[in-house]
């Protein structure tokens, strides 16, 4: 097969000395419900070889297992009005410069840590150190994608949440499916590699080192998996 990449990434990523190729999958847009195994099957499958990895955003499958919050179940307070104004607004997605986002923290975490992280955020950017908010308030609020819509109109109403047991549903996938897979979350300013699957082998440094260039891309590609394969 020809491995192709997204748009402005490129095929080929060596990490540790190994080269390895990428090949940006093509799905259709993937809505809350649906079953990521039949994904897996359909769009996966037919490329897959032994010893290949498979590299999955965790948006799709946080859809997939409807961890969705909307816009209409969040009532927006005082607080997350007044601390949204003091906070940061990243380019990669709604941050808790935005009230609704602030709001989540609030409802998920509660006021007092919310409270707490905002002060000791503060303060430490006084210093040059940067998200130390989301270092307290935990990887559940900085995880939430969603509630803006400059990327997919989709996403205007809705926040998605992480995964839930993300390792535990890479092992699901190559118990079903034969597949070595990994859950990231991944943009063009940061990744994370969120679990993968047991029978893999490489350091999660490497893992991480396999996306680090977000090789999903950022825009519209519809590409949220990437087949990666050891260059011979």
């Amino acid at each position: 097969m020809e491995f192709v990449a997204s748009e402005g990434k490129n095929v080929d990523i060596t990490v540790n000395g190994v080269t390895y190729m990428r090949h940006a999958i093509k799905t259709h847009f993937v809505k809350q419900g649906e079953d990521y195994i039949e994904i897996f099957r359909k769009y996966v499958q037919p490329l897959y070889e032994e010893g290949d990895i498979v590299s999955s955003s965790e948006k799709i499958i946080a859809l997939c297992q409807g961890r969705v919050v909307k816009r209409e179940e969040l009532k927006i307070g005082f607080w997350a009005k007044f601390l949204s104004k003091f906070a940061s607004h990243p380019d990669t997605g709604v941050g808790v410069g935005e009230t609704i986002k602030m709001q989540y923290a609030i409802t998920k975490v509660g006021l007092p840590r919310v409270l707490w992280a905002s002060l000791a955020g503060g303060v430490c950017k006084l210093f040059g150190k940067k998200g130390v908010f989301y270092e307290i308030v935990g990887s559940e609020v900085a995880g939430l994608d969603g509630f803006y819509d400059h990327v997919w109109s989709e996403y205007r109403d809705i926040g998605i949440e992480n995964p839930a047991n993300p390792s535990g549903v890479c092992d699901e996938i190559k118990e079903k499916l034969g597949m070595s897979c990994m859950i990231v979350d991944a943009n063009d300013l940061g990744q994370e590699v969120l679990g993968y699957s047991s029978d893999i082998k490489l350091s999660e440094e490497e893992l991480h080192g396999l996306i680090a260039d977000n090789p999903c891309g950022q825009g519209q590609e519809t590409t949220p998996i990437v087949l990666i394969r050891r260059k011979k």
